[in-house]
Parts: C-alpha cells; sequence; structure tokens
C-alpha cells in the first residue's frame, strides 16, 4: 500500500529533512507541500537539494489542502500547529513536529510557551524507556505523534536508563549541550547570522528557561514512574559554529551502593538490541561527526568516582534523529511498516 502525504512547512530546515527521507521511502506519495509566506513558489527554490521533489510547488497552509491525505506531517514553529490539527479530524495519521501537542502539563506549557494548550499527543521517541517497556509500544496504535524536541530527546535518551534503573539520583542532574544553528529553524534571527556565530560559542536560554526543560523531565519521570517534580536538571545550550548536531553532555550523581558494573548494565540492557541508539564500548565518546546524515544516537558512557557522578556524552544530528527521522521512525511503528524503513545507521564523512 502507498500512502499519500501532505507535509507543511515544507520550505523549512525540520519540513525539508522530512522530506529528504520521505523522498526514498518506498510506501509513500508525496502528494502535497505546503507554506506561509512561500506560498506559490516552487519547493525547489527553498530546498534545493530535493532534486526528485522539483515538480512540486507550495501550497497554502490550510485545513482543506492538509486534509484528504493518509498522513499529514506538520513542520510549523511552535504554536502554530494546533490550529490546524483541531480541523483535521478525517485524516487517519497526524505527526506534528512541534511543540503542540508534547507537554501532559498546561501549567508547563503556560510557564515555558504560553499561549493556547492543546491535548498531549503520543510522544515519538520508539527507544525511550517508559514504565513497562519502551515506548514504541505505545506508537504502534497511535493515530497522532508528538515528534520531540532535539535537545530534549537526546538528553533523555541520555539519560533515561539511568533513572528507570535507580543507579543515578534523578534529583542531580546537570546537561551542557553544543548544538547547530539549524535546531533554531529558518527565519532570519541577528543571533544566527554566520558573522555572529562563526568563530565564537554562543550560550542561550540560561538558568533553567529553555523551553525543553519539561519535556525532559516529563520523559524521564515516565521512565521511572515518578512524578515530574522529582526530576531536577540544569540545562544550558550552546551555539556552536556547526550547521546541524548536538553533543550533550550530562552528569547525574551516583545513587548509594550501586557499582560500575551495575551503571553500564542499565544502559547495556536498555539499548543493547536497539538499532539506532547505540552504546559504545568504555572508553569510546562520539563525536557529531560520527551521526551527520543518519538516524542514530550514539552515546558515551563514563564512571567517574572521584566526583561519585555518571558522564553521559550523547551525539545525534538534530535535524535526523532529534526530529524528521524521530518522526519517520515513529509513522513507521504507527503503520505496521519495518520501523527502519527509509532511516540509515550510516553517517556522511568527512
Amino acid at each position: 500500500m502507498t500512502y499519500s502525504v501532505a507535509v507543511s512547512g515544507a520550505s523549512g530546515y525540520a519540513g525539508g529533512e522530512i522530506l529528504r527521507l520521505l523522498a526514498a521511502h518506498p510506501d509513500i506519495e508525496i502528494r502535497t507541500v505546503t507554506a506561509h509566506s512561500n506560498a506559490g513558489q516552487p519547493l525547489i527554490e527553498h530546498q534545493p537539494h530535493l532534486r526528485s521533489l522539483a515538480h512540486l510547488t507550495l501550497q497554502d497552509t490550510t485545513p482543506e489542502i492538509l486534509s484528504g491525505h493518509d498522513i499529514v506531517v506538520l513542520a510549523l514553529p511552535h504554536g502554530q500547529s494546533g490550529q490546524y490539527t483541531d480541523a483535521l479530524g478525517d485524516v487517519p495519521l497526524v505527526i506534528d513536529a512541534g511543540a503542540d501537542h508534547r507537554l501532559t502539563s498546561e501549567a508547563a506549557w503556560d510557564a515555558f510557551y504560553g499561549g493556547a494548550f492543546h491535548e498531549p499527543w503520543t510522544y515519538g521517541v520508539p527507544e525511550l524507556l517508559v514504565e513497562g517497556g519502551k515506548q514504541r509500544e505505545n506508537l504502534r496504535s497511535a493515530r497522532r505523534i508528538a515528534a520531540p524536541g532535539c535537545n530534549a530527546s537526546t538528553v533523555s535518551l541520555s539519560l533515561a536508563p539511568g533513572v528507570a534503573a535507580g543507579v543515578i539520583e534523578p534529583s542531580d542532574i546537570v546537561s551542557v549541550l553544543a548544538v547547530g544553528p539549524s535546531g533554531a529553524g529558518k527565519s532570519l534571527k541577528t543571533n544566527l547570522l554566520g558573522s555572529e556565530i562563526l568563530g565564537t560559542a554562543n550560550p542561550y536560554a540560561v538558568g533553567g528557561t529553555h523551553r525543553h526543560i519539561p519535556e525532559i523531565r516529563q520523559a524521564l519521570a515516565a521512565a521511572s514512574g515518578a512524578a515530574p517534580d522529582g526530576i531536577r536538571i540544569s540545562f544550558t545550550p550552546v551555539i556552536v559554529p556547526m550547521a546541524r548536531g548536538i553533543l550533550a553532555t550530562s552528569t547525574a550523581k551516583i545513587a548509594e551502593g550501586v557499582s560500575d558494573a551495575q551503571i553500564r548494565d542499565a544502559w547495556q540492557s536498555a539499548y543493547g538490541d536497539e538499532t539506532f541508539v547505540q552504546l559504545l564500548p568504555a572508553g569510546h565518546f562520539p563525536r557529531t561527526a560520527d551521526v551527520l546524515g543518519a538516524n542514530t544516537a550514539l552515546i558515551g558512557l563514563a564512571i567517574d568516582r572521584a566526583a561519585n557522578r555518571v558522564t553521559v556524552v550523547t551525539a545525534v544530528d538534530n535535524l535526523v534523529k532529534g526530529t524528521a527521522g524521530a518522526a519517520v521512525q515513529s509513522m513507521n511503528i504507527a503503520l505496521g511498516l519495518p520501523e527502519g524503513r527509509a532511516l540509515t545507521v550510516n553517517g556522511v564523512a568527512p
């Protein structure tokens, strides 16, 4: 069976990456692409690397144009998806790559985003530990999927095994991320100009203000069966001059009486059978270059007994495993297709 797909926000970075992956998917027909200010223009003018989709023209983003497809993927800025999702009840599968349907707490939404709160959808991180198993089981019956925030899923995948196994203290977590500016979208912003980011590293959303914090707390709480209030994290992202990629360094206090073997076994047990989340051998740590273009999260684990902390270093491509790859992987599961269809573990080098 071939599924028809409409992709909104198709002129942006996330939309473009979703289209790149879907263009190689044998079960998908990309029928419609939409945008706002770029509507009426050829897709190829905004995504010149997508040569196989040169025949498509960007249409207006309206419920009428999006309806009538088997699948709709919304790749819109935060706060803009909800106005459309309410009107897409006839669409069998809708995937939102924005934040509108990620959070279960209206109070958390009000504190970090503001505006209208929309119902939470099934979270699109298949490998994430949840009470009783993995999130992929919840995705098998999903018809509404919230793709993750790239920083949030990276940190959550980094720490969920330790939290779920009780080998780290969830109330003492610190994460610092080096991130590429493509995660901030394609809209023109002065602080993301080349002249502003080349040759420098720029911290932002410092001091517990980043919007992905409640998403991380929610995910780690789901892994442990605890309340989000029990997850305390200091989270600091830093923009660095690479177009795409996240390198997340997370540390947490080791729980009382836990051995080194128990710590490593927590991560090995969680990801030993996974294709797209891989724990590296002891003493090895990933680079963002190793995951460029791939749907992989590579994890390095160190045990620092002098500081009594575990250090987890995780690399992802923010536009693939962080966003578009997670959306396509979740889509495959929901449709009953092979989970890795149109996705790869192989990066691009140099």
